[in-house]
């Protein structure tokens, strides 16, 4: 697993201790993970709805080998790969350079029960804690909260947001 924040990258360790590899990520990094990999899970998440850098060239996909599999999960925000190009639920992979690429746009949507569950979960402590102290007091109390507040009263808050 290859990451920008140091912290989060101790965190899976962890958890998972001796089951995953967590590096920084950097040029160096990707070309080692690459190389001869079976499976690649792109993660990348770019705020503000912008695009995602493009990390993995084209030759870069040589170093995996013929049958090699790709899930580009950014790929609602470009792709991490040169190679990305968004498919779909009912023709979802394609074949570039021996690799093959599953790049289905919104992957939840597969899903659909699960993902609604998983949502819920993840969402319904913020909307109980907004119940109970209102939004003023929730947000002061939770940092949370307040780095996912994106407007109020009218006021863009999230700068990154403007341009998407």
């Amino acid at each position: 697993m290859l990451g920008r924040d140091l912290a989060s990258l101790r965190r899976v360790e962890e958890l998972w201790p001796h089951r995953v590899e967590t590096l920084p990520i950097n040029r160096s990094n990707i070309e080692s993970a690459l190389a001869g990999a079976d499976v690649l899970i792109s993660g990348v998440l770019v705020r503000g709805g912008a695009v995602a850098p493009k990390l993995i060239a084209r030759a870069d996909l040589r170093a995996m080998g013929p049958g090699a599999v790709i899930v580009d999960v950014s790929i609602d925000q470009g792709g991490v790969l040169e190679t990305s190009r968004p498919t779909t639920h009912t023709d979802p992979v394609y074949v570039e350079e021996g690799v093959v690429h599953y790049c289905v746009a919104n992957m939840p949507g597969a899903v659909p029960f699960t993902s609604t569950n998983a949502l819920t979960a993840a969402t319904l402590p913020y909307v109980l804690r907004l119940a109970e102290l209102g939004t003023d007091k929730a947000v002061s109390a939770d940092v949370a909260l307040a780095r996912g507040l994106m407007t109020r009263g009218g006021v863009l808050l999230n700068r990154s947001v403007a341009p998407a």
